[in-house]
């Protein structure tokens, strides 16, 4: 005994309406396709934290930033005195010549070398020195801005960071969504081959409408082993940035409704205040204007200042034979002005200033971009907002078509073309509608982080 027709199309009714259901309520989360994907739970911003700790682009741009920290540090530190306790024995052969100098024994020999003071001697002395000049302003000046730019690019690193692990965890949740949607889709596909079978024993419908409903089953079985194929490779990408073994099971958590749309002239004003890339090109600016300002000092003297505190004699002691003091400090000052160096620092400083014209080109062209991306990721935004219910309403209406013309086909008055075409509208508009939602997400986010936000 064979159902009726309205039997039939009640029963595949039910299932659509049961797989309707399934894919609507997998749009709040994203589950895990297996056992083996299930793990912890993971948020947007629980990715972004591991991300920091183990992409090493960005781990070099740290780096970078705490070494110019410290090259800072050592350019203000290197304006302060230093300090150094010397200690220095010398012998030199004598010469044989009977000498009667300070502080040495009578009919003492001479040294051979005329620049030592003795045969024997012996120097043990704190040594204080201190540079004078613009050549150490400009190297604090250098080191400031170098800091500087380093923290501009360690933010451009992290920001660059932050847009792929946004892509790549939204994309990561709509390839599993729509492996879902082409499970869901094989599920309905067997159910019409089922049905088509049935009316076709019945007497009801040609071997064709079995034909192509095989045919759809099998395509339905091909998508849907392409989608799982573009699941696992979007948690592998993920994984890879994420975790030390790419293979570590993890799970997205449920996404909430998409943030509205922020005030445009909020937007701009954050973006004007926290660009990286404009911090960068100011900071590299002033690099080479701190560059320039050393090449110009090389064109003045340096002021060099010495106190030497300690001995110097033919004993090691601070009293001498026949009680001569050998404890006592000598000072000096340097002063050397520069005459003439075969115009090396004139060059030296055209280069500098035509870096500096470059840099002046950079930072314009830094923030016409950022104006160029702000006009861009905002009109992004704002039309993907505006599609996101066009393509609630298009799903409505591609699972109504899908109802009224599997029921059409039922009672006979539609074609199985029909409902195969109904029902790769209704994936396609499922799919167009995850597409949507990730792409709305993704500008929303381009615009947080060019707002400092994300």
């Amino acid at each position: 005994m064979f159902m009726s027709a309205g039997q039939r199309g009640g029963m595949f009714l039910s299932c659509l309406f049961l797989a309707g259901i399934a894919v609507s309520a997998q749009g709040g989360g994203v589950a895990a396709s297996d056992g083996a994907q299930a793990g912890k739970v993971l948020t947007l911003d629980q990715a972004i934290a591991l991300a920091t700790q183990n992409e090493p682009a960005f781990a070099a741009a740290q780096a970078e930033m705490f070494a110019a920290r410290l090259d800072r540090t050592n350019a203000r530190v290197a304006m302060l005195p230093t300090a150094t306790y010397h200690n220095q024995a010398l012998y030199t052969e004598p010469n044989g010549v009977a000498s009667s100098r300070i502080g040495q024994t009578a009919n003492a020999p001479s040294p051979a070398f005329i620049a030592n003071n003795a045969v024997r001697e012996y120097a043990s002395q704190g040594v204080f020195n201190e540079t004078v000049g613009f050549s150490k302003v400009g190297a604090m000046k250098l080191a400031d801005a170098n800091a500087l730019r380093a923290e501009a690019e360690l933010e451009i690193a992290r920001r660059g960071l932050v847009s792929t692990v946004v892509a790549l965890y939204y994309d990561t949740g709509a390839s599993a969504e729509k492996a879902a949607i082409a499970q869901q889709a094989l599920t309905e596909a067997d159910g019409f081959l089922d049905i088509t079978q049935k009316r076709e024993s019945a007497g009801e419908s040609a071997h064709a409408d079995v034909l192509k409903a095989q045919l759809q089953q099998q395509q339905r079985q091909r998508e849907l082993a392409d989608a799982q194929l573009a699941a696992d490779k979007a948690r592998l990408e993920l994984g890879v940035l994420l975790y030390p073994d790419p293979g570590t099971p993890f799970t997205l958590a449920p996404s909430n409704a998409p943030a509205l749309l922020p005030d445009r002239a909020g937007v701009e004003t954050l973006a004007q205040q926290n660009n990286p890339e404009v911090r960068g090109a100011l900071a590299s600016l002033a690099v080479s204007k701190a560059e320039t300002y050393s090449a110009k000092a090389a064109l003045l003297p340096d002021l060099g200042l010495n106190f030497t505190y300690g001995i110097d004699a033919t004993n090691f002691g601070v009293n001498g034979p026949d009680g001569i003091h050998n404890l006592g400090y000598s000072m000096s000052a340097l002063l050397d002005i520069p005459v003439w160096d075969w115009l090396t620092t004139e060059r030296n400083i055209k280069q500098s200033r035509l870096r500096e014209n470059a840099t002046k080109v950079a930072l314009t062209a830094a923030q016409r971009r950022l104006i160029a991306n702000l006009a861009e990721y905002y009109a992004e935004a704002d039309a993907a907002n505006k599609q996101m219910a066009s393509y609630d309403t298009s799903l409505l209406a591609a699972r109504e078509s899908l109802r009224l013309t599997t029921l059409r086909y039922v009672d006979g008055e539609s074609t199985v073309l029909e409902v195969v075409d109904a029902q790769s509208t209704l994936i396609a508009a499922e799919n167009a509608q995850i597409e949507g939602r990730v792409r709305y997400q993704l500008a929303l986010a381009n615009l947080q982080t060019l707002a400092g936000k994300l």
